[in-house]
């Protein structure tokens, strides 16, 4: 499956999302006023929009940096999450692979924390926040490949005490989804693959999500324009 872009990817999911409204997944009723939705982004957001659109839910951000490799910035050696204390998650075998010290880990980590600090006052300002206690929290991004990034995501939603918590992706590697299985209650994939050369090539439209997409998505979705 190739999505056209990452609104027809959301609007997909939230299809198959609609047709569990009503069932038991994961332990509880997915139904809209019990609903909250979180996205990574910035890509996770276009693709959490149609969702909470169709569920009449507050969307809201989970934050989240991956934390680079030295040397090789895309190569996850861990990440980082948005709480009010920072979620850290370490990718233990690329960091032995790397030979990189516990002081360069978190200078990186430092920096990443840094640069969340600057997205969450640029996306969320004084915007009131989802709250996910005792309700279902849905967790979205627009594709997972390593998972470094959503494991930090899903860790720091959990740490607000939602009753049930369901990762909800277009496409993602098989491995990656196995791994995550012990951090969802529930996860909801449309596609996964063994072999997964990138999110990017699920995609026919894959452009860079604008910080001005984002905070424009969470003007329309956001707690103050969902209902219940």
């Amino acid at each position: 499956m190739v999505f056209l872009n990452r609104e027809e990817a959301g609007r997909r999911l939230a299809q198959e999302l609609g047709r569990l409204e009503g069932q038991n997944l994961a332990g509880q009723n997915l139904e809209s006023q019990n609903l909250v939705v979180f996205a990574l982004p910035r890509g996770g957001v276009p693709v959490a929009a149609p969702i909470a659109a169709a569920f009449d839910a507050p969307l809201d951000l989970a934050l989240v940096r991956k934390i680079g490799a030295p040397l090789q910035p895309e190569l996850a050696m861990g990440a980082v999450a948005d709480a009010a204390k920072p979620v850290v998650v370490r990718n233990e075998d690329v960091i032995a692979l790397l030979g990189v010290s516990a002081a360069r880990f978190d200078d990186a980590c430092q920096r990443e924390c840094a640069e969340l600090a600057r997205r969450r006052a640029l996306y969320l300002g004084d915007r009131p926040r989802a709250q996910a206690k005792g309700r279902i929290a849905l967790v979205v991004d627009d594709g997972v490949a390593t998972g470094a990034t959503t494991r930090a995501a899903l860790r720091a939603v959990r740490a607000q005490e939602p009753a049930r918590l369901i990762l909800a992706v277009p496409v993602a590697s098989t491995e990656a989804l196995d791994a995550l299985r012990t951090e969802a209650d529930d996860i909801v994939c449309l596609e996964a693959h063994g072999w997964f050369g990138g999110v990017g090539g699920y995609y026919e439209d894959f452009h860079q999500v604008t910080d001005s997409e984002v905070i424009a998505l969470l003007d329309r979705y956001g707690p103050r324009a969902a209902r219940g």
